[in-house]
């Protein structure tokens, strides 16, 4: 009797940690957008860090800021433009303090407003493309640097 209150008590265990585990995370929605695709292209933005920049690229071969925005989108499952321009026309404004993870940041770089995007990883840091002869690489809006050249954060 001992074994089969073991054995019964065993499976329940069992039973209970598959469906407590079974179930497909929530994830806030927002017209259509879930904060789970911001997630993951952050986090997938991370993973290009190294990768090298190359004007107009838009894979792990090379990245322009504004593209490394679209590859890291694609792969969390969401289609952007490529292009600083059409990334802030497809995004909302959103204010300095509202700033979450996948949030895009843009830069006013050489005289040019919007010229540079990056993508919010948290904690202050971003990750982008710099410029010719760099890597993809992240960065803190607190640097004196990024902090002077911040035009605004949006949001899809």
């Amino acid at each position: 009797m001992k074994l089969t209150c073991k054995f019964t008590a065993a499976i329940y265990c069992i039973a209970l940690l598959s469906f407590g585990c079974a179930h497909t995370p929530s994830t806030k929605q927002i017209e259509g957008f879930s904060f789970s695709v911001a997630d993951k292209a952050a986090d997938t933005a991370l993973t290009m860090v190294g990768r090298p920049y190359k004007y107009r690229g838009d894979s792990p071969a090379g990245f322009d800021c504004s593209g490394l925005v679209r590859y890291s989108y694609l792969a969390a499952g969401m289609d952007v433009p490529h292009g600083t321009k059409a990334l802030r026309s497809a995004t909302r404004a959103i204010s300095y303090h509202e700033i979450r993870k996948g949030d895009l940041l843009f830069f006013l770089q050489k005289g040019g407003k919007y010229s540079h995007v990056g993508i919010y990883v948290n904690d202050n840091l971003f990750v982008h493309a710099p410029s010719t002869g760099r890597t993809v690489r992240m960065d803190t809006l607190l640097d004196p640097y990024w902090k002077k050249h911040f035009l605004e954060a949006r949001r899809f």
